[in-house]
């Protein structure tokens, strides 16, 4: 369903954790970046997500939203920027 194009991690003791992931999402048009933060490193992790690089439709990044309330799918995403951060 996701497909990660790109993912960066960084981590600092003034702002914790902060990640970005840009991704796909099958069957839509554009692809999406959603930014991650987590500031105490207590894995309660705020996001905003973003279309990548130029603006679609409403009702797509509606239906990315949704498709993150669900753990696994939001977890991948987290997964990504660590495994970005790791990988330094």
């Amino acid at each position: 369903m996701l497909d990660i194009m790109k993912a960066t991690m960084e981590h600092s003791k003034e702002d914790g954790y902060l990640g970005h992931v840009a991704f796909t999402v099958k069957g839509h048009e554009h692809p999406y970046e959603i930014t991650l933060q987590d500031p105490k490193g207590k894995n309660d992790w705020s996001y905003a997500l973003n279309f990548l690089n130029e603006s679609g439709k409403e009702e797509d990044i509606e239906a990315v939203e949704e498709l993150l309330e669900d753990d696994e799918i939001f977890d991948q995403l987290i997964e990504a920027a660590r495994g970005a951060l790791a990988a330094k």
